[in-house]
């Protein structure tokens, strides 16, 4: 049975990461959505509400479990006796920095993968940060994260 986690600060969790959930659900028999909790990193939403908001957003499929770690990745995938841990990537620049991680991750440990699949064209632009910026200012973040998530960055951002 092959095991994978699919980490992120997911803050929100938008459509860019629900497809890369989709795709991980299929490759893994189980997939755990985790999320980090980094108590120095300003987040718009608290920890359970993220984790809150992607379980809502997948309750749909049968092998995404969603919870939330903190410090090292490895060692939480170790844990939680991972074969793999699923990235996403957008653009050349996402690589350089996710390849560094998962060869340090690596070195770490032998026993853990990491997966990389890049995202579909139409999400390539979309980022956590830009969303929030968007909806900040009054934009429209129709059709960028499900129904539920849209409402709750609009209450968030009053």
């Amino acid at each position: 049975m092959k095991k994978g986690i699919y980490p992120g600060s997911f803050d929100p969790v938008t459509n860019g990461h629900l497809d890369i959930i989709h795709r991980g659900a299929k490759i893994c028999d189980k997939l755990i959505v985790s999320v980090l909790n980094n108590p120095n990193k300003k987040s718009l939403f608290s920890v359970e509400e993220r984790v809150n908001m992607i379980k809502e957003s997948t309750k749909e499929y049968d092998n995404v479990e969603v919870n939330y770690f903190s410090g090292l990745l490895i060692n939480y995938a170790e844990e939680q006796r991972a074969d793999v841990i699923i990235k996403g990537l957008r653009a050349v620049s996402d690589f350089e920095y996710e390849f560094q991680m998962a060869l340090m991750n690596k070195k770490l440990s032998e026993k853990v993968e990491t997966i990389f699949l890049m995202t579909s064209s139409n999400n390539s632009y979309l980022s956590s940060s830009l969303l929030k910026e968007v909806a900040k200012f009054g934009g429209c973040i129709e059709g960028l994260v499900p129904d539920s998530v849209k409402e709750a960055v609009y209450n968030k951002l009053k």
